[in-house]
């Protein structure tokens, strides 16, 4: 159960998905698909969709939030790990407009962080536009998070994933980017520190 009191099915992402996935592109408004994605993407190749939805469940996790009236899908929360650096993985989330501020973005990352520790992650990182103040403002008062590079467009943060749930602060981070207030880019890999 969210936050705002609705109840929704979180589960792993399925080939099948597909069409779902496309359908959730398209509930997104124009400024969402911007902030998720650094520009309007409008649609997905059949490359894009079988990298987002044939997912290994442990390199590559995918958690789908599916809207138990509607049968939709609203949401997805992914982590990619890195290759570089194994307990660390890229995270993250995308709910349809319509279903924003109710705290499914919360649920998506807690349900994600979750698996992540099972698969021996222990951090998650994520690429933040360096003249994104708010945000970096934020992560820098998390007590479990790092900001490892904010030379140049794009600074690398990483969040300790802690035993008993998201570190404090974190799920205010999901709403304030849900809500447009800061913007996380999570196109970036994350890079290899030297």
């Amino acid at each position: 159960m969210l936050s705002s009191g609705d109840q929704v099915l979180i589960r792993p992402i399925r080939p099948v998905d597909k069409e779902g996935l496309l359908d959730g592109l398209h509930r997104l408004t124009p400024e969402s698909r911007c902030r998720r994605f650094f520009s309007p993407v409008a649609h997905l190749s059949a490359r894009q969709l079988r990298f987002l939805t044939e997912v290994d469940h442990r390199t590559h996790e995918a958690l789908v939030a599916i809207d138990l009236d509607s049968g939709k899908g609203i949401g997805v929360a992914r982590f990619i790990r890195s290759t570089t650096e194994p307990t660390v993985a890229e995270a993250a989330v995308a709910v349809v407009d319509t279903w924003q501020g109710r705290g499914l973005g919360t649920a998506l990352l807690k349900a994600l962080a979750a698996r992540g520790r099972e698969e021996g992650v222990e951090r998650f990182s994520a690429s933040v536009l360096a003249g994104n103040s708010k945000m970096l403002e934020l992560v820098r008062r998390l007590s479990d998070s790092t900001v490892i590079d904010s030379t140049g467009q794009v600074a690398e943060v990483q969040v300790k994933l802690r035993r008993g749930g998201m570190p404090a602060g974190l799920s205010h981070a999901v709403r304030l980017a849900a809500g447009g207030e800061v913007e996380v880019d999570p196109r970036h890999p994350q890079r290899p520190r030297s």
